[in-house]
């Protein structure tokens, strides 16, 4: 738990007497807003345990860490071990694969790369990869890439796609199903290529792109695409539905989709930067808040470049519809917003995300100034995610300030 120091103040030339006055106050105030604070602790922890522990017994989660953010106050609440093995305890600084929250950097280096001035997100495809000129890439633009409305791309990329070249053969011969901009496909390819183009623009490669241009400027000094050696004892195993060992084995575009690892400390600094709370350079924040314009509704769902948005306050129910099988696997009709929606802060804004062994979900409301991040070493399924996500922040939401 990080908990704000006290405000210091300066006694400049004071009477003997006015100190003996004051000094009994600062006595007893002191340990009063030390009592507070526990007491605030005490009460947010009995909120988190009582969604996460039943959750972890239910799908048999060996760790897990919940992060919180209240009004700008952060909390962390570790459960178990990172591996069964070491028996090693979960911390708030523990490394968790974060799967596809990843892509929400991805359209952030996207969004960055346009107030750069490297690329323009209306733009079709083909104009920043001339090899896919004459292919369906010229009626797709970026944007279609960043909200999964490119056409059916398929959720992975083919198994027998192995290497660069096999990729873009692939993308050239890809015959959509639907127009661009018509209907929702979730797509690991689709926000790949999207990473592609960007890095590219900004002369770099992707690791290098999110790693020294994000990373660094959002102050996250503990998040990775590849794990460093002296950080690999920091680096949860995690487990598959069966309970065997696994961490990410990457395929062609996995960096740009699903590759990220991270802390619940950083993970939750970068939502906190989403609500505007941290001081990064202006440019930097302007991409953040572009990833929030609203592009396309899809039944109760907004969505944005990756996150998606619901009006709030909401039902679990409507929350959990926007999280079910078809949504997720499925092809959704899309409504275009023309134009599109500036970003909105009396909305729940989410991410899910997952690997073989490791699952995540963050949620956020910012006009509550309200955010949580759940990062686990088992994958487990995205609803039962979502409920205990609306328990804790509901539950939150309605203790006094």
């Amino acid at each position: 738990m990080t908990i704000s120091p006290l405000n210091s103040h300066t006694l400049g030339s004071t009477s003997l007497g006015l100190i003996l006055l004051v000094a009994p106050l600062m006595v007893h105030a002191t340990p009063q807003n030390a009592l507070t604070a526990s007491q605030d602790t005490k009460t947010i922890k009995s909120i988190v345990d009582s969604a996460v522990n039943p959750l972890m017994a239910e799908y048999g989660i060996p760790g897990a860490v919940l992060g919180i953010s209240m009004n700008g106050q952060q909390y962390f609440f570790p459960y178990g071990v990172s591996s069964k093995n070491t028996a090693e305890k979960v911390s708030k600084n523990t490394l968790f694969e974060i799967g596809s929250i990843s892509k929400t950097f991805t359209a952030t280096l996207a969004t960055y790369a346009q107030f750069e001035g490297k690329l323009t997100l209306t733009d079709k495809v083909s104009q920043y990869l001339p090899e896919l000129a004459g292919s369906h890439f010229d009626q797709i633009n970026l944007i279609n890439l960043a909200t999964h409305t490119a056409g059916d791309l398929p959720m992975q990329v083919p198994d027998n796609v192995t290497n660069n070249t096999e990729l873009i053969s692939y993308f050239k011969a890809w015959q959509p199903a639907y127009p661009a901009g018509t209907h929702r496909n979730y797509a690991n390819p689709s926000i790949g290529l999207l990473g592609v183009i960007a890095a590219k623009q900004l002369g770099q490669g992707f690791p290098e792109a999110v790693e020294q241009t994000l990373f660094r400027q959002l102050g996250m000094t503990n998040s990775y695409l590849m794990v460093p050696t002296n950080k690999m004892a920091d680096y949860a195993q995690g487990y598959n539905k069966q309970d065997q060992p696994v961490r990410l084995n990457p395929g062609v575009l996995a960096d740009e989709a699903y590759g990220i690892k991270t802390t619940a400390v950083d993970l939750l600094r970068f939502v906190e930067t989403n609500m505007q709370q941290h001081s990064v350079p202006a440019r930097l924040q302007r991409a953040i808040d572009a990833t929030h314009t609203g592009y396309f509704d899809v039944g109760p769902m907004t969505q944005e470049m990756i996150w998606e948005h619901y009006p709030y306050p909401i039902s679990l129910d409507n929350l959990l519809a926007g999280h079910t099988q078809d949504v997720v696997f499925g092809s959704m009709p899309v409504k275009a917003i023309t134009p599109p929606q500036s970003p909105q802060q009396n909305v729940w804004i989410n991410k899910t995300g997952s690997t073989g062994g490791f699952a995540a979900y963050v949620a956020y409301i910012p006009a509550k100034k309200l955010a949580m991040v759940l990062l686990s070493n088992k994958n487990y399924p995205v609803p039962p995610r979502v409920t205990v996500g609306y328990q804790i922040l509901t539950g939150l939401e309605k203790l006094p300030n």
